[in-house]
C-alpha cells in the first residue's frame, strides 16, 4: 500500500471511533466488496440565533429553550443562549472577549425539561445560541415578546433560526403604516456580508444601499427595509443572501394599527407548498406568493379544512409573474374552522414561494401573525414556550392520511410527560386536543413525531389577549435536525485500496 490510501484508512478509522458509525473493511479473498454501513445519528452540535425582539422600552421578552431526550446522545453536553454582543470585544477581528461575557440569558440543565430566560426593554440585544452533546438533537429555543402599546404592540414570537446562507421572506411591506426590519445575526468570527434584494408587484426595486452589507462578528443588524427602497410597497418579497460568512435571518413586520409579529422564512421554493394553522377565528387572510425563476407560475389554491380540502370562492388560482411578487386576499377562509392552505401547480410546476398574513379581530383591536410556506415533519419537530391554556397546536395531512405522535414535555418547574397519538384524515386540518402534563407548573414543549402515513404539517399558536386585542403569534413547525445523515466512507475507499 501507498502512503496516501494508508492516510485513509487511518482517517477512515478515526472517523468510526469518533462517530461510532464507519465501517472499513478490505476486499475479500475473492475480490468482491464487503457489507457497507450507514446510519443517521444524533447531532453532536449546533447553533441557533434569536434577533433582537424590540425597540420599545416597555416590550418584555420571554426565551425557552428545549432538546427532547434523544437516544445515542450521551450523557454530556451543555446549552447555553448569550448576548451576542457579549461574545466580542467589538475590535475588527472578531476575537472573542476574555472575562467580559454577560451571564448567559438562558442555561438548561438537562434535556426533556424546558428552561427559560427573560429580558426587558429596547436595549435587548440578539442571541447568540451553542448546544452540544445531548443538549444538541432537536434543540428548540422560542422568543415571545409582549407590547402593550404602540406601533407593532401585541403577542410576537419566533422560533431562533440556525445559520444560513439564503433566506426568503414573502409578506413584507414597506407601506405607510408598516415599519419592517430585516434582522441579521453574525454567529460566527468573522465578519458576514450580505446581499439584500426586494421584488414588489412590478419586479426588482433598485437600490444602492442594499449590497454589501456587513455584519460584525458576534453580532445583530436590524436593517429598515424603507431606507433600501423608494416608492412605498404594500406587499414585498425580500430575498437575503450572503457573500461570506453566514447569519441568522428574519423579518419584523410592525403595523400602526393592527399590531405586529415576526415574518420567519419561507421553506425552499418549490412547486407544492404547504401554509399550516390557519386560526379558526381569522377575519381576515392575504396571500403572497413570489416565483424566483423566469418562468410564471399558476397555482391552484386550496385550504385544507377539517372535512376535507375546499376551493376558496374567487379565489380559486393565483397568476405569479416571474421575479414579481402577487398577492391575493382571501377574506375570512376559514369560516370558524381549522385551516391550512395548500398551494398545487395547475400545470407545469414551477418553484415559488409563499407566506399569509393573518389577522383576528376587528375595528381597533385587531392583531396580525404571519404563516411561512413551510417543511413537513419528516422525523420530529419541537414547538417550545406552551401553557396550559392559550396554545393551540394545528396540524394537516394534505395527501395521503396520517397517524401521529404528540408529547408533552415535564413543565420547566414541574409536571410529568404526557403522550397522545392522534389521526389525521387526508386531506384536512386538525386543531389536536394536545396533551398537557400532568400536575404542570411553568411551561412547557410539544414534540410532533409521524407515526405512519403520509407527510404532515404542523404549526403552533400561542394567543393572549390583553386589553380586549386578541395577541396572537403562529410559528410552524418543519424538522427539528435532530439527527444527522452519515455517509458510506468505505465505499471510496474500497477502490482506492485495489489500486
Amino acid at each position: 500500500m501507498n502512503r496516501t490510501t494508508l492516510s485513509l484508512i487511518a482517517g477512515a478509522t478515526a472517523l468510526a471511533a469518533v462517530t461510532g458509525f464507519a465501517t472499513l473493511k478490505t476486499p475479500d479473498a475473492s475480490g468482491g466488496d464487503t457489507a457497507r454501513t450507514a446510519a443517521r445519528l444524533p447531532v453532536e452540535r449546533t447553533s441557533l440565533l434569536c434577533p433582537q425582539p424590540s425597540t420599545s422600552d416597555i416590550a418584555d421578552t420571554a426565551y425557552t429553550s428545549f432538546t427532547p431526550v434523544a437516544e445515542g446522545a450521551g450523557d454530556r453536553g451543555k446549552a447555553e443562549l448569550r448576548a451576542a454582543a457579549a461574545e466580542s470585544d467589538g475590535s475588527s477581528d472578531g476575537k472573542k472577549s476574555r472575562g467580559k461575557a454577560a451571564k448567559p440569558v438562558v442555561r438548561p440543565k438537562e434535556p426533556g425539561k424546558p428552561a427559560t430566560g427573560d429580558t426587558s426593554g429596547a436595549q435587548t440585544p440578539a442571541l447568540v445560541g451553542t448546544a452540544e452533546g445531548k443538549f444538541a438533537p432537536g434543540w428548540t429555543v422560542q422568543e415571545t415578546t409582549d407590547v402593550a402599546v404602540g406601533t407593532g404592540r401585541g403577542l410576537l414570537g419566533t422560533n431562533c433560526t440556525a445559520p444560513d446562507t439564503e433566506f426568503w421572506f414573502p409578506g413584507a411591506s414597506t407601506a405607510e403604516d408598516r415599519t419592517d426590519y430585516v434582522h441579521l445575526t453574525n454567529p460566527d468570527d468573522s465578519a458576514a456580508v450580505v446581499d439584500i434584494d426586494l421584488y414588489g408587484k412590478d419586479g426588482k426595486l433598485k437600490s444602492s444601499v442594499a449590497d454589501g452589507i456587513t455584519v460584525q462578528p458576534h453580532a445583530g443588524e436590524p436593517i429598515l427595509l424603507n431606507t433600501l427602497a423608494g416608492d412605498p410597497q404594500t406587499n414585498l418579497t425580500v430575498h437575503v443572501t450572503v457573500r461570506s460568512g453566514r447569519v441568522g435571518a428574519a423579518v419584523q413586520a410592525l403595523d400602526d394599527k393592527i399590531g405586529g409579529d415576526w415574518l420567519a422564512a419561507s421553506t425552499d421554493p418549490a412547486g407544492t407548498l404547504v401554509l399550516p394553522g390557519i386560526p379558526k377565528d381569522a377575519t381576515s387572510v392575504r396571500l403572497v406568493a413570489f416565483a424566483p425563476g423566469d418562468t410564471d407560475a399558476d397555482l391552484k389554491v386550496r385550504l385544507a379544512s377539517p372535512t376535507g380540502l375546499i376551493t376558496p370562492a374567487g379565489s380559486e388560482t393565483l397568476h405569479v409573474k416571474a421575479g414579481m411578487t402577487a398577492a391575493t386576499d382571501l377574506g375570512d377562509v376559514t369560516r370558524g374552522e381549522a385551516g391550512s392552505l395548500v398551494l398545487t401547480p395547475t400545470g407545469s410546476s414551477v418553484p415559488v414561494v409563499a407566506a399569509l398574513r393573518v389577522v383576528r379581530g376587528k375595528g381597533d383591536k385587531q392583531e396580525t401573525a404571519f404563516i411561512p410556506a413551510t417543511a413537513p415533519v419528516s422525523a420530529r419537530a419541537t414547538a417550545a414556550d406552551n401553557s396550559a391554556k392559550g396554545s393551540t397546536l394545528a396540524v394537516t395531512a394534505p395527501g395521503e392520511g396520517a397517524k401521529i405522535k404528540v408529547t408533552a414535555s415535564a413543565g420547566s418547574e414541574g409536571g410529568s410527560a404526557v403522550t397522545k397519538t392522534f389521526t389525521i384524515r387526508g386531506g384536512t386540518t386538525q386543531n389536536v386536543e394536545a396533551p398537557v402534563p400532568s400536575g404542570l407548573k411553568g411551561t412547557y414543549a410539544l414534540t410532533v413525531e409521524p407515526v405512519s402515513g403520509g407527510p404532515v404539517y404542523a404549526s403552533r399558536m400561542l394567543a393572549s389577549t390583553q386589553n380586549g386585542v386578541p395577541g396572537f403569534t403562529v410559528q410552524t413547525l418543519p424538522d427539528d435536525r435532530g439527527t444527522v445523515a452519515v455517509p458510506e466512507a468505505e465505499q471510496d475507499l474500497s477502490v482506492l485500496l485495489k489500486q
